[in-house]
């Protein structure tokens, strides 16, 4: 192998190094959001439950005001 030819090799390696940092740095990302994704899915059913908990009481709330 010649001085360019390994150069060029150099050249190639490092850049497929930066491709790999750069997908693992997606992977991170991605990771991350899933994650924050999970949180708020998991908190997701009881706020909803407890909207409409809440909306439920004032329509009864309502309706015994307007009959009393």
């Amino acid at each position: 192998m010649t001085d360019e030819e390994k150069e060029e090799w150099d050249l190639k390696m490092r850049r497929m190094d930066a491709q790999v940092a750069h997908c693992y740095a997606a992977i991170e990302k991605m990771s991350a959001e899933t994650a924050k994704l999970m949180t708020e899915n998991r908190w997701y059913i009881p706020v909803v439950s407890a909207g409409i908990a809440s909306g439920a009481t004032l329509a009864i709330v309502a309706v015994v005001k307007l009959f009393l």
